[in-house]
């Protein structure tokens, strides 16, 4: 994930936040020091599937244009099968996440338990190739690939 996660990197510093060494975004995987147990409970939410969106809503119902756009994204890619988690429904979650990740917006999207970012990040590796790239990486053909495919028959 290290190329998206650079260039993730590389549109922080667009934005006046600051990398870390090796190209990983400042504080992310960070975990405040008072979670604890909580912080335990949420890397096995992020692991426990390949992708895994914390969003306002559901994918069925967003309920923030932010998270409608990352479910768009998604469902644009073919990827059905994933966990979602309304963060509306429990104000511990939403802000546990935010510490977690460090990472003070919702929406937020891990793949194969690695935060990748929120909308911003996710339409900008939708738009240069690199989450056909990631989804291969976790056995997830893109529907894009074949509808690039149709495309050119």
């Amino acid at each position: 994930m290290s190329a998206s996660v650079s260039r993730a990197a590389a549109a922080l510093l667009r934005w006046g936040r600051g990398a870390v060494g090796g190209g990983r975004l400042p504080g992310v995987g960070v975990r405040a020091a008072s979670s604890g147990g909580q912080a335990e409970q949420l890397d096995a939410l992020v692991k426990k599937d390949k992708v895994v969106v914390f969003l306002k809503g559901t994918p069925e119902q967003p309920q923030c244009g932010f998270s409608n756009a990352v479910v768009q994204i998604l469902r644009l890619h073919g990827v059905r099968d994933y966990a979602a988690y309304n963060v509306l429904d429990d104000p511990e979650l939403r802000q546990g996440i935010k510490d977690y990740s460090n990472w003070p917006t919702i929406p937020q999207v891990y793949l194969n338990g690695e935060f990748v970012g929120g909308c911003d990040i996710l339409l900008q590796m939708h738009q240069n190739g690199d989450l056909v790239e990631e989804l291969k990486k976790l056995g997830i053909r893109s529907a894009l690939i074949d509808e690039k495919n149709e495309d050119s028959k």
